[in-house]
C-alpha cells in the first residue's frame, strides 16, 4: 500500500486521532498491511512478537484453547480496534490469540522501528502511546463494569437479577 493509504488507515485508528500531517506521514512510513485469511491467527498465546496491530477491515476473535483443544472466543475486536498493544510495550508473551474472523486486513507496527522514531520525533512517539493508553484504560474500564455486572449476577445483589 502507498503512504498515503496508510495515512488514511492510520486517521481511522485511535493512533492517529492527535496526529498532525506530518506526523502521520512519518508513522505511516514504518507501518506494514497484512491480509488475513478466515481463521488465521495474527497473534499465538504465549508467544511474544512486540508488534502493535490495528484492524483495517473485518474481525479478530480474542480467544485461547481450553480444554480439549476447543477455542473459546472471548471478545471480539473490529475495524478500528488496536491490538497487541500490551505486548508492544512490555515484551510479554501474549495472554490470548487472536484469530480471523472472515477476510481481515490488519496494519502493523514494530516495536523496533517505532522506537527508532524516539530521538527525532518525541512527540509523535509521546502521541501514539498516549493513544494506546487511553484504549488500554478503556478496556480495563469495560471489564470492570462486567465483573461487577457478573459478580451481582452470581450474588443476586441490588435486586437487579
Amino acid at each position: 500500500m502507498s503512504d498515503a493509504n496508510n495515512q488514511d488507515i492510520l486517521r481511522a485508528s485511535p493512533l492517529g486521532s492527535e496526529l498532525s500531517d506530518d506526523e502521520c506521514a512519518r508513522l505511516a512510513a514504518i507501518l506494514t498491511t497484512r491480509r488475513l485469511q478466515d481463521g488465521e491467527l495474527l497473534i499465538e498465546e504465549g508467544k511474544v512478537d512486540h508488534s502493535l496491530h490495528g484492524i483495517v477491515k473485518g474481525a479478530l476473535a480474542v480467544g485461547k484453547v481450553v480444554g480439549g483443544g476447543d477455542w473459546v472466543t472471548l471478545h471480539l475486536l473490529h475495524e478500528g480496534d488496536i491490538a497487541g498493544e500490551l505486548g508492544f510495550i512490555d515484551g510479554l508473551g501474549h495472554s490470548a490469540s487472536l484469530r480471523a474472523v472472515g477476510a481481515t486486513e490488519v496494519f502493523t507496527i514494530e516495536r523496533e522501528r517505532f522506537e527508532g522514531l524516539l530521538q527525532a520525533q518525541p512527540a509523535l512517539v509521546y502521541k501514539v502511546m498516549r493513544a494506546i493508553v487511553r484504549v488500554v484504560h478503556a478496556i480495563l474500564r469495560r471489564m470492570n463494569i462486567q465483573h461487577i455486572e457478573l459478580t451481582n449476577y452470581i450474588t443476586k445483589q441490588h435486586g437487579r437479577y
